[in-house]
């Protein structure tokens, strides 16, 4: 039986999606990528927010939602199960790297005293110094935690296609996209990225420009929501802490739902 906290958490989460509210700017569009019954893969899922809304957006969509937050992970199954979207929506505990095995999940602790779960991030060995540098903390909690490849969790499970992958995961997005490119490179699924230019290369050795490059090479186009318009980009914003970006490939416009994605690409 779930804690009363993570019951509450849940509950929060639960009422927020009905009324449609603490939902980043790009989620409505997921309305013009998904349709049918995508296969989709939601990486860093918290408390499940874009899994709630890929199964709103295309009713027969199969989700796969990784957490490797053992508290997260408790929320993200009592939310699912408040929706009652258990059946579409598989919730996985682990984190996504370039390799398996296991790691550690490092999440301050804000100057308040409350943990910052959203700034959570896995890594191979404890922080020296302040957990982010783009956060003041008090403090962090370290969690052991399983890794897995996309490639690897696609393989061992059946996974012969994938349409979409939302993937959130402070920093390690390059090294996680690296662990999927079996994945890109037979599938082309659109991708919704946050990406972290200072955590990429603080805490995993990268960047942002190596993660578009990782899209771009492959032929994939980038998208961002600037203001209230979804404009194409050629680079990452470097005057934000992090930003969400589309990448979407024109192999998969034919099946894109009509559209701003699809007017997009066509241009």
């Amino acid at each position: 039986m779930p804690s009363l906290r993570v019951l509450s958490h849940a509950f929060r989460a639960w009422r927020r999606n009905l009324r449609w509210l603490k939902h980043e700017p790009e989620t409505p569009y997921l309305a013009d990528l998904l349709s049918g019954a995508p296969l989709c893969l939601h990486v860093g899922a918290s408390d499940g927010r874009h899994s709630y809304v890929m199964t709103q957006v295309a009713p027969a969509a199969r989700v796969y939602a990784l957490e490797p937050s053992a508290f997260s992970f408790q929320v993200l199954r009592a939310t699912l199960a408040m929706h009652r979207i258990g059946r579409q929506v598989t919730a996985i505990h682990t984190a996504v790297a370039d390799r398996p095995g296991q790691q550690i999940l490092v999440t301050p602790k804000k100057l308040s005293g409350r943990m910052g779960r959203a700034y959570a991030y896995v890594s191979e060995a404890p922080p020296d110094g302040a957990v982010r540098p783009d956060l003041e903390d008090s403090g962090r909690e370290l969690e052991p935690t399983a890794v897995v490849t996309l490639d690897a969790f696609c393989r061992e499970r059946g996974i012969e296609r994938v349409d979409f992958i939302r993937m959130d995961i402070e920093g390690a997005e390059q090294k996680a996209l690296e662990g999927a490119a079996g994945v890109l490179d037979r599938d082309r699924p659109h991708v919704l990225l946050e990406i972290h230019p200072a955590m990429l290369a603080a805490r995993f050795g990268g960047s942002a420009e190596a993660v578009v490059d990782l899209f771009t090479r492959r032929g994939y186009r980038m998208f961002a929501v600037n203001g209230h318009r979804l404009e194409e980009a050629w680079a990452v914003c470097d005057d934000a802490p992090w930003k969400d970006y589309f990448f979407i490939h024109p192999r998969r416009r034919a099946e894109l739902p009509d559209g701003v994605f699809k007017a997009r690409m066509a241009a």
